[in-house]
């Protein structure tokens, strides 16, 4: 099995309450595929500039994520800042530099267009429809979008999501995108427009996974010190399409439901400390005895009468 993953190679600024970073390693791309190199093998595709050195790129491979479709640009790599509130709930943006990422065309290798499972990480929706359309073959393919794209460009991301199988999207998105109030009703709006899951994710409270078979939902893992939830949507959607991909067979009810849950533990260990510093050190040891305490939580029998 392969997985492939088309998105941004980042640096970030981050503040939080619990701490402060001027420089560390970010981007959809690299917390994806960091979160899904503990299932299977992870081709990353996205634009560097001449700032990122080996010591970057080490992150990734000492993870066994393979870089070669990582396209060295001259100039600088894709800039993000921003701080967060109190809550860890909400993110503002002080700076965005696009950088080498402003002309990004996704140049993916022939041993990646033939990738099992595809990622389409958030880019511009056009973007994802050219990535999705070499890619012919994928057997399951997820997408992320974000408000951004729902404001100035919706028509093309209607499109671009009827061509995927799973849309991945905050609880405040999917209502903005489809007009629907109703969480279900707006899932359910999704799924008429062609993927057969939906997850909506609402940050610290978890997860919830819609498809024509039914509705499974899971919290998030509790957690007593959390330091930045920068890319925890990410690595959720690697452990997610991970899981399915590596370990999965097939993708049903049951596995579905089995790769939210790995999403979920990936999530919660990504938030612990800053950028990829907690995940870069994880074990697959960790992983799954997290994801034994979270089945715990959210298992009950039903009182006797």
């Amino acid at each position: 099995m392969s997985l492939t993953v088309v998105g941004s190679i980042a640096f970030d600024a981050v503040a939080t309450p619990f701490g402060q970073r001027e420089r560390m390693l970010g981007g959809s791309a690299v917390h994806f595929s960091l979160a899904a190199s503990f299932f299977t093998e992870v081709r990353v595709v996205g634009p560097v500039g001449d700032d990122f050195t080996q010591t970057e790129l080490d992150v990734l491979e000492n993870r066994g994520v393979i870089t070669e479709d990582i396209e060295r640009v001259s100039g600088q790599t894709f800039f993000w800042k921003g701080h967060y509130e109190f809550d860890l709930n909400t993110a503002h943006t002080d700076d965005t530099q696009l950088n080498v990422f402003g002309d990004f065309q996704p140049k993916l290798s022939e041993v990646s267009k033939q990738a099992d499972l595809l990622f389409l990480a958030n880019i511009q929706p056009d973007l994802q429809r050219e990535v999705r359309a070499q890619c012919p073959g994928a057997k399951f393919v997820g997408l992320d979008t974000m408000n951004l794209w729902i404001d100035i460009a919706k028509d093309s991301l209607v499109q671009a999501i009827s061509e995927v199988d799973c849309l991945l999207i905050n609880d405040a998105e999917i209502r903005q995108l489809t007009g629907e109030p109703n969480l279900a009703r707006a899932a359910a709006a999704v799924m008429e427009m062609g993927p057969r899951a939906v997850i909506a994710k609402q940050g610290e409270y978890g997860a919830a996974l819609f498809t024509p078979n039914g509705f499974f939902a899971l919290p998030g893992f509790p957690l007593e010190d959390v330091r930045d939830p920068t890319g925890a949507g990410d690595s959720f959607a690697g452990g997610f399409l991970g899981y399915l991909d590596g370990e999965a067979g097939e993708v049903n009810q049951e596995t579905l439901r089995t790769a939210m849950g790995y999403g979920t533990v990936l999530a919660s260990y990504n938030v612990e400390e800053f950028g990829t510093e907690r995940v870069g050190r994880l074990t697959r040891d960790e992983i799954e005895s997290r994801l034994v305490a979270l089945r715990s939580m959210t298992n009950f029998s039903a009182a006797a009468n």
